[in-house]
């Protein structure tokens, strides 16, 4: 078998790379261990930064987007018992557009299905390599059992944290920068009317609390809690109750509307990048790469932006021969996932109630909220780097 780029995993990225390269004539193949039902059914936020918005738009991906798509011009930060919104188009001219992951997965799936790609669900056993020469090749059993060998001229490897790209790299190679966090996320979907149109963040005594929504009878929200939090101890009764302590504000804010929970899990909390991001032929993207904790909403982002990179460095090497600007791919990617990875570090550190924290920690915490409700700079600081920052 061969193809011009293999991609292994059909997320977010893998999928999207595919399709922009199909916009460039490029051939591809994506491989994928887990079905179809289970990616498109795989629940993650779903916060859009503006570019995402506008490049979902622009490769013919956004008609659905648009339709069910719900625009934040803005966003609430709760603490003290008060709310303060931060206007991010006054501030930047921009929005940003809560739209499921798992619905730009289907979005992306029908779209590649349409065009008639080869994207294969539920393959096994699958590995990388001869990563450092010409013939890239990835091998793997389908669904029927059969044994193949892929060969390539590049291997994207799109197979999130735990996928077996980026292990294959050999030791020494790359970078490890890490950092695991002493909480976790509780979090539910729930049937419930929301009680504001845009979300809001809360700094409480007795932890963080997000309250989102994914359309108007459904709710996302979060508690924190331990990053070995026993959901079973964690009742709907019990968790109604923790929102409405965490949420409760002043008199102006409407009462948290209760529901049936269709959905709980607990969300761990890691910052995490690999540098570089290449080696040899194999170009790691999103989740692979790095992971951000999902307080600053920059996952998905991250990994739009890695692989529009990438395909525009593919379409140059196809067009040229030159590897020019795949060689660029890393160093280009990384400047804007560092700085993500400050702004989640910083949303993460000042709105959570962390173990061990001093009372002087604590109150630096309510400093920096303050000051930050009481500073244009700081707002549009904050505002900046939540619609989303430009490449370069």
């Amino acid at each position: 078998m061969r193809t011009q780029v293999g991609i292994v995993g059909a997320g977010p990225a893998g999928l999207l790379l595919s399709h922009l390269l199909h916009l460039q004539g490029i051939e591809s193949m994506v491989l994928e261990i887990r079905s179809r039902e289970y990616v498109e059914g795989r629940i993650r936020a779903g916060v859009l930064e503006q570019g995402t918005v506008d490049l979902l738009n622009e490769t013919g991906l956004g008609e659905r987007m648009r339709r069910e798509g719900l625009s934040h011009e803005g966003i609430n930060i709760r603490f003290a018992g008060h709310t303060h919104r931060i206007d991010f188009v006054d501030l930047t001219g921009k929005a940003v557009t809560v739209y499921g992951q798992h619905e730009v997965v289907k979005d992306l799936i029908a779209a590649r299905l349409k065009a008639g790609a080869q994207l294969h669900f539920e393959v096994d056993q699958v590995g990388v390599s001869d990563l450092d020469t010409p013939a890239p090749t990835i091998r793997f059993l389908d669904r029927d059992g059969a044994e193949h060998a892929l060969v390539c001229d590049v291997i994207a490897g799109c197979d999130g944290f735990h996928g077996v790209c980026r292990p294959a790299i050999p030791a020494g190679r790359l970078t490890m920068y890490e950092r695991e966090y002493p909480l976790a996320w509780l979090g539910i979907l729930a049937e419930s009317h929301p009680i504001s149109h845009e979300l809001i963040y809360v700094y409480h005594e007795r932890g963080f609390a997000l309250f989102s929504m994914r359309s108007p009878r459904i709710t996302r929200l979060y508690l924190q809690c331990a990053p070995d939090e026993d959901l079973a101890l964690w009742p709907d009764d019990r968790i109604w109750d923790e929102l409405q302590r965490r949420l409760a504000g002043d008199e102006e804010t409407p009462i948290l509307q209760e529901g049936p929970i269709l959905q709980k899990g607990v969300t761990t909390m890691r910052s995490f990048v690999a540098e570089p991001m290449q080696f040899g032929r194999l170009f790691l993207a999103g989740d692979a790469a790095h992971i951000v904790p999902p307080t600053g909403a920059k996952g998905l982002n991250l990994a739009v932006t890695d692989v529009s990179v990438l395909a525009q460095a593919l379409a140059a090497f196809y067009a040229s021969g030159s590897f020019e600007e795949l060689d660029r791919y890393s160093a280009t990617c990384l400047r804007r996932v560092w700085k993500a990875e400050r702004f989640s570090a910083w949303m993460t550190s000042t709105l959570h109630r962390f173990p061990g924290h001093t009372p002087f920690e604590q109150r630096v915490q309510l400093a920096e909220l303050d000051y930050l409700m009481s500073s244009h700079a700081a707002q549009k600081s904050l505002a900046e780097n939540y619609v989303g920052l430009p490449l370069r």
